[in-house]
């Protein structure tokens, strides 16, 4: 038998802001010690150098991860441009350079063919498996690293701020697996004048936003009380792109055990994925059959 994990059963998304120079698994890992958490998680990795909001799922809300993973999420992020790095980020070497440097018009035009569905290459410096290793293990030890290109969706890419020839700001909203360092790299080729990443804060993620989230300094502060416990959005907050449906208390029974149980009618449509909530609280997550749900994910209460 497994030794049981230590710590309290607190379910619930917190919501960092994470500072430049901290992995994201570090910052799951203080959350988890400042609130004293059995079980943490996160949804959507950034970058070390990168800022802003990495929303940690505890206990239950683990659970419903893959959910905001998928959500849309929104980003500022500065591109150096006249210079072309080997991580697409300022972290790198130099490995090419451009005297050129775009108009704001001809920046603008350049960003039509970024939006939409479009096919990227990750950064050779990204956390992409390569015959079962990290990409940036292999860039590391000098292999040449190719992969290949992954379609994006990305809903809107935009201009935000000149402040001077070498630098421009933008603001991009885009789905699961999009890497900025790409965009800067991609459009600086597209622009004729190389360009990379140089600062990037991620603004909103799905349901959460820089203003819900705390600084590590604030967690530090009220880590081990029960104050941290105040900025905990419920976990139902992680399904919130998900159709809801009621079910009878019958139905929440069957459910929890893991069987199909009944939910009341709504427009949801045969085979789509819903929750089932009972009182306000989610009690499933599951496929949405002839007055039933079934589940595939379950929430101990």
């Amino acid at each position: 038998m497994g030794r049981k994990r230590k710590g309290r059963d607190i379910s619930g998304w917190l919501v960092v802001d994470k500072p430049a120079g901290m992995t994201s698994t570090a910052v799951v890992n203080k959350v988890r010690w400042a609130m004293d958490a059995k079980k943490a998680g996160h949804a959507g990795t950034l970058d070390p150098e990168a800022t802003g909001v990495l929303a940690v799922a505890l206990g239950e809300a683990t659970k419903t991860v893959p959910y905001i993973t998928d959500a849309l999420k929104a980003y500022t992020f500065t591109v150096r441009l006249g210079q072309a790095t080997n991580t697409d980020d300022a972290e790198g070497e130099v490995i090419a350079s451009s005297d050129a440097r775009p108009s704001d018009d001809d920046i603008k035009e350049s960003l039509a063919p970024f939006i939409g569905e479009i096919m990227q290459v990750p950064p050779k410096f990204s956390a992409v498996k390569i015959d079962g290793q990290r990409a940036y293990k292999l860039a590391r030890d000098g292999e040449d690293v190719e992969l290949a290109a992954r379609p994006l969706w990305v809903e809107e890419l935009v201009l935000v701020d000149r402040p001077d020839a070498d630098h421009v700001m933008l603001e991009m909203t885009c789905g699961k697996g999009g890497y900025v360092r790409s965009i800067a790299r991609d459009l600086g080729a597209a622009l004729g004048c190389y360009g990379h990443v140089r600062e990037l804060r991620r603004i909103w993620s799905g349901p959460f936003e820089t203003k819900d989230g705390l600084s590590i300094e604030q967690i530090d502060e009220m880590a081990k009380t029960n104050a941290l416990d105040d900025f905990l959005h419920p976990l139902e907050t992680g399904l919130s792109d998900l159709p809801e449906l009621k079910c009878t208390p019958e139905g929440a029974t069957r459910l929890r055990n893991g069987n199909p149980g009944m939910v009341l009618a709504s427009d949801v449509e045969y085979g789509d994925e819903a929750w089932a909530s009972l009182d306000g609280q989610a009690v499933a997550v599951g496929i949405y059959k002839s007055g039933e749900l079934h589940p595939s994910r379950v929430f101990v209460t």
